[in-house]
């Protein structure tokens, strides 16, 4: 008697969490058009999210994120406007949780597997965890005349922080 082989788990990032990762990525980039010092390092980013997501590998989506991050700092020190620096912000913190949540899911329970309803979920609680301090901040920002741009960073970091305290 032969036992039949199974094929292995395919254990690549799950596919919808690839897609949102990297739209959450360029959209980011796409901010970071103010300058082209603050683009590059946006862009820089962005091939890193987008490597990390083709290969499973989390050092090459947090470095991307960490690039993003960069192109929001150098934008900011450029005078980039408020609205800006702080969506760029949320974009490159809810691409770098939805990158890792995807590459989790994948090895977890395969690529193949039917979580598409699990991916979307979380990438709403991602944009929600973001959106809730970039508001606020905005709101802030606006009410304080507009002086410095760095209150609605600061809140949007905190939710960096409030993510990764929260993730399993």
């Amino acid at each position: 008697m032969s036992a039949t082989a199974t094929p292995p788990i395919d254990d690549s990032p799950a596919r919808i969490s690839v897609g949102l990762a990297l739209a959450t990525s360029f959209l980011g980039t796409l901010a970071l058009a103010v300058s082209t010092v603050s683009l590059a390092a946006g862009g820089l980013g962005f091939v890193l999210v987008g490597l990390g997501l083709v290969r499973g590998w989390r050092t090459a989506v947090t470095l991307g994120g960490a690039g993003l991050f960069c192109g929001v700092v150098l934008a900011g020190l450029v005078g980039a406007p408020a609205v800006a620096v702080v969506f760029a912000t949320a974009a490159a913190v809810v691409a770098w949780d939805i990158a890792t949540f995807g590459i989790d899911v994948g090895e977890e329970l395969g690529r193949e597997a039917g979580t598409a309803r699990l991916e979307l979920v979380h990438a709403g609680a991602s944009v929600v965890t973001a959106a809730i301090p970039a508001v606020i901040g905005m709101v802030l920002f606006r009410t304080a005349d507009g002086g410095t741009a760095l209150v609605p960073i600061a809140l949007l970091c905190g939710a960096v922080v409030l993510v990764v305290v929260l993730r399993p």
